[in-house]
């Protein structure tokens, strides 16, 4: 029934998944670099860089897909209601800050960083959540899923870049690993509990998108890198190669669910029916919803 069955939403493109990726990676790097800073490490201004530059990819990718570039400052407009201008409004003090800190080195600059970095992440998640026309968006549990990735990626990326910065000496000490292995644990739990709260509330093309994409995120991104932080925790001496890698397979993983739900489970919920008529005085029929499980 076409027309009236759900269709696949075309006003966020490729362009508007990668501002979730980048932005979500970038911002989880940004808060695990201060974690570790503020656990006594030191102030890595690479890393701190490679946060920033991230977001700011996001950011230039939601960009290229305004149609009139020029008119972005119209999205400062609606604070009161839009998750998309909180969103802006937090990356301006983000990067000031996030600038300051790598130039600097100082570690206070680099938690108010991080700060700013939370909150940048949670108007990630809440946008996605406002966005009330798209049953795979809507569903509460997607707020703490792209949470939760972001700070899983992020982890990630942190053991990946310290190793590949160190040029492979860096040593990944067990506390990082076991930060990354509760990370990436939450993840796993907010990826189950995200599929079975949309079983039955968004349109079976959506849900196909997700059982599609499921396997390779709980084998890839979960089990993978569990196995390979497990060896790395009992094995010391290959523990930075361990967790760079799983890092890496959680990263590419995140990146895959996150494009999987705004690009390929982003359907409508179509019309619906509640009862369909009939010609003549045999009254009316059960109603349809075409596109849903019945």
């Amino acid at each position: 029934m076409k027309g009236i069955a759900p269709w696949l939403q075309a006003h966020w493109d490729w362009r508007a998944a990668g501002n979730f990726i980048c932005g979500g990676s970038g911002s989880g790097l940004l808060v695990l670099a201060a974690a570790h800073a503020s656990s006594g490490g030191t102030v890595d201004r690479i890393i701190v860089l490679a946060g920033l530059a991230l977001i700011a990819a996001g950011l230039a990718m939601v960009w290229t897909e305004l149609g009139r570039q020029l008119r972005f400052l119209n999205v400062f407009r609606h604070a009161r209601t839009s998750w998309m201008t909180r969103e802006a409004l937090v990356a301006m003090p983000l990067f000031g800050f996030g600038v300051l800190a790598a130039w600097t080195g100082e570690r206070g600059l680099l938690l108010c960083t991080a700060a700013f970095a939370l909150g940048f992440l949670y108007c990630q998640a809440r946008m996605l959540h406002a966005s009330k026309g798209i049953p795979a968006w809507r569903i509460a549990t997607s707020v703490p899923l792209l949470a939760s990735t972001g700070l899983a990626e992020g982890a990630g990326a942190l053991l990946a870049l310290h190793y590949l910065a160190s040029g492979g000496t860096a040593v990944a000490g067990s506390a990082q690993l076991w930060l990354f292995a509760v990370l990436l644990a939450l993840r796993f739990v907010n990826w189950e509990a995200y599929r079975q709260s949309v079983k039955s509330n968004v349109p079976e093309d959506a849900l196909k998108a997700i059982a599609q994409v499921t396997p390779h995120v709980v084998r890839f991104g979960h089990a993978a890198p569990a196995a390979l932080l497990l060896a790395g925790l009992l094995l010391p001496g290959i523990a930075a190669e361990a967790g760079a890698l799983a890092g890496l397979l959680a990263i590419e993983a995140g990146w895959r669910l996150k494009f999987c739900i705004v690009r390929k489970a982003g359907f409508n919920q179509g019309f619906a029916l509640p009862v369909t008529p009939n010609r003549g005085l045999s009254g009316t029929h059960r109603g349809i919803k075409p596109g849903w499980r019945p």
